[in-house]
């Protein structure tokens, strides 16, 4: 969801192509599969195409290809800074509701994982995700402004 959201935010500033977002997960259990159907029908009943996303591992390499790692809740958020081999990429991994702190306050870190619950958890989890995303862009958004260094 997070991709997806974050990527669609990029392209409706016209910052498509100046900003990489990929998903991975810490495990290698649903590598190559597709997103869950009711993320994908509850991203497109908000407009956007979760269709073609396939799931892939984080792997320590991808430290070096991104300038920040976000992690849904803080199970994931150990597992990545233990794998970081310096201070450095440590200091990349953040949570997502870290960037949203009114959501933080009223519901904790952690993104919830809709995937034992119905459709309309995996609702609620979105508009989480979209006010994170939108508080992270606003973050990113002026650096993408000025271009690159």
């Amino acid at each position: 969801m997070a991709e997806v959201v974050l990527r669609e935010l990029a392209a409706r500033a016209g910052h498509a192509d100046s900003l990489v977002v990929s998903s991975s997960g810490t495990g290698d259990w649903h590598v190559g599969e597709g997103a869950d159907p009711r993320t994908v029908q509850a991203l497109q009943a908000r407009g956007y195409d979760g269709s073609r996303h396939r799931a892939s591992q984080f792997s320590t390499a991808d430290f070096a290809r991104h300038d920040l790692v976000v992690a849904l809740d803080r199970g994931h958020e150990r597992v990545l800074r233990s794998w970081a081999e310096n201070e450095a990429d440590r200091s990349k991994v953040q949570l997502l509701m870290s960037f949203d702190p009114e959501g933080t306050t009223r519901r904790g870190p952690d993104v919830p994982d809709p995937y034992y619950s119905d459709a309309a958890a995996f609702d609620d989890v979105l508009a989480m995700v979209e006010r994170a995303c939108t508080a992270l862009f606003r973050q990113i958004e002026p650096a993408l402004r000025k271009g690159p260094l």
